[in-house]
C-alpha cells in the first residue's frame, strides 16, 4: 500500500507524575539510552516490512515527558524513519517539553525536531503549585520565548477550570498566552481522572471540580477569545492559526493510519487493505523485553469491526471543525439519530458533511452517546 503514515513514539518517563495526569507514566531513574533506542527501533523494523511504499508525514514524541530522554534516543528514531521509510516534504516532527528542560532546546532541534509542544499549563505561581508542575509562571514565560526562537512552530498546553477560577483571570491568562506570539494553543478542561492523585483529594473533601456551567462558560470564553485573536478553535481543545494546525492530531481525527511505537501506544494502521487496532506491552520493563525478544511488544493486533471503524470515525471527526463525510452505510445506521440531533441543534448536515454545531462540541461525549445508543 502507498500513501501517507504517521508514528507516535511515547516516552513514559516523567520527572514527577502530575495529580491529574492517568496516561501511562513511571518516575524517570534514569534510562539506557542504547537499549531504548534498538528496542524503538527494533518496533519500527517490524512495522516497516508491513507498510512499505509509505512515507513519514509526521513523527510524533508523546509521553511522559520526552525531553526527558537522552537525546540519541531521539536521535535514532529520526534516523530509523528515514532510513526505513523515508519522510514527505516537510515533515512535521514533534516533541512534547516541559519548562525545566528548555536548555535542551537546540539539541532538539538539531535531532531534527520541527515543532515543540510545551506543556505550560498556566503562568500563575499559585495555579502551577496546585497542579503539580515543577516550574513556576516566569520559567513558563521563558521556556515559551526560548521555544518560538528555536522552532518552526510551537504549541503550548494550558489547563482552565481549576477550582474557584473566573471567566475573568481565564482571560487574563488567555491575554498573556496570546502576547507571547504562540501560533497555536491547547486548552484543556481539568478532569478529574479515577485512579490520580486529584481523584484521592477530590475524595477526601479537599476541594471540588468547577460544576458544569462554570466550565462552559470558561470554555465559551476560550472560543471567543482565540477567534478574536485570529487563533479559532479547529478541533474542541485547539486553537491555531491558519497553517499551525498540528498535523499529526488532525491524523488521528480524519481517520487515517498511525502507528502506536513505545510503552503502551496505540495505533490505527492498515496492513493488507485492513484496518487494524494495535496496543503494546504498557509497562517498560515488559516492552523492553518483548520488542528485544521478538521484534515487537504488540498485546494487542486485531482488525476492526464494521461498527467500531464507525464509532471511532465519529467521536474523533466530529470533535473538528470540519466534520466527517458520511458513507451510505453511516447513513443507514446512523441516519435517524443524526437527523433528531440536527433538529435539537447539536449537528449540521450539508449533503453527506456531518459537523457538530458549537453546543454541540461542548457537548460531544453526550451527543456521542445518543448517536450510537
Amino acid at each position: 500500500m502507498t500513501g501517507s503514515l504517521a508514528i507516535y513514539v511515547h516516552w513514559p518517563f516523567c520527572a514527577a507524575i502530575c495529580p491529574y495526569c492517568d496516561f501511562n507514566v513511571h518516575k524517570d531513574r534514569g534510562a539506557d539510552a542504547g537499549v531504548w533506542t534498538r528496542a524503538l527501533t527494533a518496533e519500527l523494523q517490524h512495522w516497516s516490512a508491513l507498510t512499505q511504499g509509505r512515507r513519514v508525514t509526521s513523527l510524533y514524541f508523546g509521553g511522559g515527558t520526552p525531553s526527558l530522554a537522552p537525546l540519541p534516543v531521539i536521535e535514532g528514531v529520526v534516523a530509523a524513519a528515514v532510513r526505513l521509510w523515508g519522510f514527505s516534504d516537510d515533515p512535521e516532527i514533534t516533541l512534547e517539553a516541559n519548562p525545566a528542560d528548555a536548555a535542551r532546546f537546540p539539541d532538539f532541534r538539531a535531532a531534527g525536531v520541527t515543532r515543540l509542544s510545551l506543556g505550560v499549563q498556566s503562568f500563575d505561581d499559585a495555579a502551577l503549585k496546585f497542579l503539580g508542575r515543577d516550574h513556576d509562571g516566569r520559567r513558563g514565560r521563558a521556556a515559551v520565548d526560548a521555544a518560538l526562537q528555536t522552532f518552526p512552530r510551537v504549541n503550548a498546553d494550558f489547563i482552565y477550570a481549576r477550582p474557584g477560577q473566573t471567566v475573568g483571570q481565564w482571560t487574563e491568562e488567555l491575554a498573556a498566552a496570546l502576547a507571547t506570539g504562540l501560533q497555536h494553543l491547547s486548552l484543556y478542561q481539568l478532569t478529574v481522572e479515577p485512579g490520580t492523585a486529584f481523584d484521592r483529594q477530590v475524595m477526601k473533601g479537599r476541594w471540588a471540580p468547577a460544576d458544569d456551567g462554570d466550565c462552559a462558560d470558561l470554555f465559551d470564553a476560550a472560543q471567543a477569545i482565540t477567534a478574536a485573536a485570529g487563533l479559532p478553535a479547529y478541533e474542541i481543545s485547539n486553537h491555531a492559526r491558519e497553517g499551525h494546525r498540528s498535523r499529526h492530531n488532525e491524523t488521528y481525527w480524519r481517520g487515517e493510519d498511525y502507528l502506536g511505537i513505545g510503552p503502551g501506544a496505540h495505533g490505527r494502521v492498515t496492513v493488507e487493505g485492513e484496518r487494524r487496532t494495535t496496543e503494546t506491552a504498557r509497562t517498560p520493563a515488559d516492552y523492553l523485553a518483548r520488542a528485544l525478544r521478538d521484534g515487537h511488544a504488540l498485546t494487542v493486533n486485531a482488525a476492526l469491526t464494521e461498527d467500531e471503524r464507525r464509532i471511532e470515525k465519529f467521536a474523533m471527526g466530529l470533535r473538528t471543525i470540519d466534520g466527517v463525510e458520511a458513507v451510505a452505510g453511516d447513513l443507514a445506521a446512523l441516519g435517524p439519530a443524526i437527523a433528531a440531533l440536527e433538529g435539537d441543534g447539536f449537528l449540521t448536515r450539508a449533503g453527506a458533511r456531518i459537523t457538530a454545531t458549537a453546543d454541540g462540541r461542548r457537548l460531544l461525549n453526550a451527543v456521542l452517546g445518543r448517536l450510537f445508543a
